[in-house]
């Protein structure tokens, strides 16, 4: 066997392997910001207890090339390489 090839013997295998992205779909709240639209995505989850479904929201901020997307577009946003501090999703459609 080859060393490049053997963790055993010290050698690093290579990982051809993509990650899928994670896709979320949601609506534009905010952009105001430069490149920036806020998406706020909803969420559908069951009570513990009681088994209700109970809706749940999280804003994401998504690079939007060019300022786009108005308020109140529903829109797709990818997962993607961190941009800044809170940017890591882009929007695709």
């Amino acid at each position: 066997m080859n060393k490049e090839n053997n963790p055993l013997a010290g050698g690093r295998q290579k990982n051809t392997e993509t990650k899928k992205q994670k896709t979320l779909s949601g609506v534009v709240v905010s952009d105001k910001m430069t490149d920036t639209a806020v998406v706020a995505v909803e969420r559908y989850v069951k009570h513990p207890k009681y088994g209700k479904f109970i809706k749940r929201l999280k804003k994401y901020k998504a690079h939007d090339k060019g300022n786009q997307s108005k308020i109140g577009d529903k829109v797709s946003i990818e997962q993607t390489r961190p941009i800044s501090k809170d940017k890591t999703f882009k929007i695709i459609n």
